[in-house]
């Protein structure tokens, strides 16, 4: 287990050096898992093409198999090659993303089975965090959720990502205390349909103004 430290946890931009950073990417590529930072808890990832790292994720968290996983992307061009975003989707990405929303997708055949659950959606989410989105630029989607053990309280820092998941997780990534410290809204978008699933740090009354707007 290693720990890499932002230089100013309140950077604009991202101040983790290059070789830093290709250490974290070279854990993912390796099948090894990290945690990051985002906006609103601290991220447990790994690569969601490789099986075997997406198996480490639930075992780590000791989360059932049959509770689906969130991937984080970089955009949303990213995001298209993995779900299938319809108009009410491209409305809210553009108008919350980067930012606190998962908009819960019909899936494409190319992520597994095992991070949905088998079932036909995935959670889609762009942290708007500026080493989160380094890193997702340079190595494709990850797996996101929130990097403590099931029904443990949320991380909001790394110390309280370390002290739940110690030596399971190969490299952490501290930048401080995560701006917001609220999970994400997640919004169902399926065959036309809007529901919000989780309330989150996005309140109930945006995402509708977004929708009727």
């Amino acid at each position: 287990m290693d720990i890499i430290k932002c230089k100013d946890a309140n950077c604009d931009n991202c101040t983790v050096s290059k070789h830093d950073l290709e250490h974290v990417l070279s854990m993912l590529r390796f099948g090894r898992l990290v945690v990051y930072p985002t906006e609103t808890l601290y991220g447990l990832g790994a690569d969601p093409f490789d099986e075997t790292a997406v198996k480490k994720v639930y075992i780590a968290k000791r989360r059932p198999f049959d509770m689906p996983l969130s991937i984080a992307v970089h955009d949303i061009s990213m995001a298209e090659e993995i779900a299938e975003l319809e108009e009410n989707a491209y409305r809210l990405a553009k108008a919350f993303m980067p930012g606190p929303l998962t908009l819960l997708l019909k899936k494409r055949s190319v992520l597994p089975d095992i991070i949905t659950s088998s079932y036909p959606e995935v959670g889609i989410r762009i942290p708007d965090h500026p080493f989160a989105l380094r890193m997702l630029e340079e190595f494709g989607p990850i797996i996101s959720t929130s990097a403590n053990r099931h029904s443990h309280p949320q991380p909001t820092d790394v110390e309280t990502a370390i002290a739940d998941l110690g030596n399971s997780v190969a490299t952490y990534v501290d930048c401080g205390p995560c701006r917001l410290g609220t999970p994400s809204t997640i919004v169902q978008v399926i065959d036309g349909t809007v529901e919000i699933i989780r309330h989150g740090a996005i309140p109930k009354e945006k995402i509708e103004n977004v929708l009727v707007g």
